[in-house]
């Protein structure tokens, strides 16, 4: 079994055990974070999640969010889909008969439910270990997820060179298809607008999240591209909006939205995240 051993630890998120704990509690407890610990007491039926995946510091509260409204559910499986930010590998990618490793412990891939996939999907989404190397969007929200789990799962993880709107949704359709009858969570990792000032990037994203929450796929690509909005994990966004709808989720909410200028206070440029359940 290979071992997916950790890309930034010690950048995006402490390599210590205990100093990764006591951060992501921070994050929980924060003024933009849900300001309690999990779990939840809401057992409202969550299909999925859209997360960001900066740095803890940035993003971390934000991420909270979300991570407190699925921390009732008991999921077998989590499904985590984002972009490949150093373009490496193939155009869609899971992975088989591995590990990944954060501070607090291991997360087996789901190796049938990989194979499964790549079946379903006519080998579009491709098995390659090497895609996941480097990148870290997917690697964030594990040590997320193994704190407000205490219960064993497993992932499959997906990451996106092409995120087209055809590509898109094909990974939904095919991750609705092959959970269907699993106890599943789906994250789709993303940030927003990067790099502009605050106030501006507020607006940008407020236009795209609009889309997001009446989950409709074709208002959601005319608004990015009519825009030019910089959201990096577009394409994991809107695999997650698919798979969700076809799973019975008719609606999104959004629990958290804020930007590095807002956690910061550094405002001339910024990037911005939010936090989104579908149910």
């Amino acid at each position: 079994m290979q071992v997916r051993t950790p890309a930034v630890a010690g950048m995006f998120y402490p390599k210590s055990q205990v100093e990764l704990r006591s951060t992501i509690r921070d994050c929980f407890l924060h003024s933009y974070g849900p300001g309690k610990l999990p779990p939840s007491l809401d057992n409202e039926k969550i299909v999925g999640v859209i997360c960001p995946h900066a740095g803890y510091m940035y993003s971390g509260p934000i991420a909270a969010n979300s991570y407190y409204a699925i921390s009732s559910q008991q999921p077998d499986l989590v499904v985590i889909i984002g972009p490949n930010h150093g373009g490496v590998g193939c155009n869609i990618a899971t992975m088989k008969e591995a590990m990944w490793k954060t501070p607090l412990g291991d997360v087996e891939v789901d190796t049938d439910v990989a194979v499964e996939i790549n079946k379903v999907s006519r080998m579009m989404i491709e098995l390659d270990f090497f895609s996941h190397a480097r990148d870290h969007s997917l690697e964030v929200q594990l040590p997320m997820l193994q704190e407000v789990y205490s219960h064993k799962f497993k992932i499959l993880p997906i990451i996106l060179i092409n995120q087209s709107y055809i590509a898109a949704k094909e990974v939904g359709q095919a991750i609705a298809k092959i959970v269907k009858n699993k106890k599943t969570m789906i994250i789709g990792s993303s940030d927003f607008t990067h790099y502009e000032e605050n106030s501006f990037a507020h607006k940008q994203d407020k236009t795209l999240i609009e889309p997001i929450l009446s989950m409709d796929l074709d208002k959601f690509y005319t608004v990015l591209q009519e825009n030019q909005i910089s959201a990096c994990g577009y394409g994991a966004m809107a695999s997650t909006m698919i798979a969700c709808k076809e799973l019975g989720a008719s609606k999104g909410t959004l629990k958290r939205y804020a930007t590095s200028g807002d956690v910061t206070g550094e405002k001339s440029s910024v990037v911005g995240y939010a936090s989104i359940i579908f149910s």
